[in-house]
């Protein structure tokens, strides 16, 4: 069994994790909750020992690195972070109905990672570029932030739906009255998107210090960088109205979506709609 193989038991071990997750939302199953997240924690295991065989088989074609180099390695190491914080969320918070909207993020990363025609999925030799002891630092912290923004905006829509339902009078008999209150999930947003904003600074400080070893430049304005910045000025601005003029509830939830989109495009977009010297990220 190849890495490919056990990345593709992930995807559809993620998939069904999310139909538990989803069947513990509807039917209100305690017990049920328990096996999705043993079915989680499973497939975690699983993706973590393709990651670790990947990496195996890359020094066994005599061209070893790090499984973080091309938009296919990128995307499954996004899934494999988003379901460790989610983890830590539901340990923390001891609700398991938050599974049922960031886990599926996870799943659909990592079939867009298996199924997927537009990216390869082939362990090729590093570009020049990324020849760098900064490779592992500068992408896991941008994919750690990455992913924290992703499980935020699980939340933003989590606190919509519930919001929605309750000005609309719906009780806590109901299936969204089954959702943590509004301000716990509230809370959980910010703490999430503060930790994401932490990381994302420092990927890209690590990611300015890597270009200047590369390149020869801190700071080239190119695509890939701009969208970055653009991105971490988005949630700066979130955090900072939160901060000094109070914004909580629906305008932070907003705010969790729309930062995620700025993120896809930062991170899926520039790659194959902008030419830059990111470009070889898309392969």
């Amino acid at each position: 069994m190849d890495s490919s193989q056990l990345l593709g038991i992930t995807t559809f071990t993620y998939l069904l994790s999310t139909l538990l997750y989803v069947a513990v939302l509807v039917f209100k199953t305690p017990r049920l909750g328990i096996v999705a997240t043993a079915f989680t924690i499973v497939a975690w295991l699983i993706q973590t020992a393709g990651l670790l065989m990947r990496w195996r088989e890359s020094y066994q074609l005599g061209i070893g690195h790090a499984p973080l180099t091309n938009m296919y390695e990128s995307v499954v190491f996004f899934a494999w972070v988003i379901i460790i914080l989610y983890l830590a969320i539901e340990w923390k918070f001891k609700t398991k109905i938050i599974g049922a909207f960031a886990v599926p993020f996870a799943f659909l990363a990592m079939a867009y990672a298996s199924f997927s025609t537009d990216i390869s999925k082939t362990i090729n030799p590093l570009v020049p570029a990324l020849q760098s002891n900064w490779l592992i630092a500068h992408v896991v912290t941008c994919f750690v932030g990455y992913a924290a923004f992703a499980v935020a905006a699980a939340l933003g829509i989590m606190y919509l739906i519930k919001s929605a339902k309750k000005n609309g009078g719906q009780d806590s008999s109901s299936l969204i009255g089954s959702l943590p209150p509004l301000k716990t999930i509230d809370d959980i947003i910010h703490k999430t998107m503060v930790f994401g904003f932490i990381w994302l600074t420092a990927g890209i400080i690590t990611g300015a210090i890597w270009a200047n070893s590369a390149w020869g430049t801190y700071w080239s304005w190119d695509p890939k960088e701009t969208w970055s910045l653009i991105t971490w000025f988005i949630y700066a601005i979130t955090l900072h109205s939160r901060y000094t003029r109070g914004w909580s509830g629906t305008k932070i939830a907003f705010l969790a979506i729309f930062g995620f989109l700025a993120v896809l495009f930062t991170y899926y977009g520039v790659n194959f709609l902008l030419a830059g010297l990111h470009s070889y990220g898309s392969s």
